[in-house]
C-alpha cells in the first residue's frame, strides 16, 4: 500500500493500566467480556498502513484464538498502524487488551478516539481521548482500563498505534475489545397508504343533497 505522510501532534497525558487480569475472573466469563469482537461491522472497518489489504480485520478475533500465530496485521510504510472500527450499535468500552510478538514490532504505545469515523493519519495529531504504554505481551494477558466515563454511547473507535519497540514494522496478532453492547434504536418506518379517492362503500355517509329554491 502507499505510504503515509503525516505531522504528529501534542499527545497529552499516557494512562498506564498494566494489571493483568488472569485470575480474576473465569476463562469462560473472560471469553463473555472479550465478544465486543462480535459486534464489529466487519465490512466497514478499515486500517490503515496495513502492508496486506484487509489483514487489520484478522486481529480482532475470539478469546480462545487471542494467541493463535496465523492471522496478524503488519505495517507497511513505516511503525504506525490506525485501525477504523465501526460497531454495530453503541458500546460502553471498559478495557482492551493489544498483543504482539515478543519483540520491537510488538506495539509500544496506542491512542483511542471515538466516534471519528473515516479517521486518517492527518487527524492522528488531535487529543486522544485516552493514550496507553504498553508492554509487550505476546499472550494476551495484560488489559488496559478505560475511563468509562469518556467511553459511552461509543458508535465508532480509532486504535492509533504510534509507535513499537524500536523497529521498522509493527506486527499486531490480537485485539480485544471489553465492554457492553446496546443494540441501535431503529425508527420504524410508517407507510401511510391515503386513498386518492373516497370509496362510498367505505364512507356510510348519508347523502345531503342541498335543495335549491329557484325565484322565479
Amino acid at each position: 500500500m502507499s505510504g503515509h505522510g503525516h505531522g504528529h501532534g501534542g499527545g497529552g497525558g499516557h494512562g498506564h493500566g498494566h494489571g493483568g487480569c488472569e485470575g480474576e475472573h473465569e476463562p469462560a466469563e473472560r471469553g463473555l467480556e472479550y465478544a465486543l469482537y462480535q459486534r464489529i461491522d466487519t465490512e466497514k472497518l478499515q486500517c490503515l498502513n496495513e502492508s496486506r489489504e484487509g489483514d487489520g480485520k484478522l486481529v480482532f478475533k475470539a478469546w480462545d484464538q487471542r494467541t493463535d500465530r496465523e492471522k496478524f496485521v503488519e505495517s507497511d510504510a513505516d511503525e504506525e498502524l490506525l485501525f477504523n472500527i465501526p460497531f454495530t450499535g453503541s458500546v460502553k468500552l471498559k478495557g482492551i487488551i493489544i498483543s504482539g510478538e515478543d519483540d520491537e514490532t510488538h506495539p509500544a504505545e496506542i491512542r483511542l478516539y471515538k466516534n471519528i469515523p473515516h479517521m486518517s493519519f492527518d487527524d492522528v495529531g488531535r487529543e486522544p481521548d485516552q493514550a496507553f504504554r504498553l508492554n509487550r505481551d505476546p499472550q494476551a494477558q495484560l488489559e488496559y482500563p478505560t475511563k468509562i466515563a469518556r467511553f459511552t454511547n461509543v458508535n465508532h473507535l480509532s486504535i492509533h498505534v504510534s509507535k513499537n519497540f524500536g523497529t521498522e514494522t509493527t506486527r499486531v496478532y490480537y485485539i480485544g475489545l471489553r465492554g457492553e453492547f446496546s443494540e441501535a434504536y431503529r425508527h420504524e418506518v410508517t407507510i401511510c397508504n391515503y386513498e386518492a379517492s373516497a370509496n362510498p362503500a367505505d364512507h356510510k355517509v348519508d347523502t345531503f343533497i342541498p335543495q335549491t329554491n329557484f325565484i322565479s
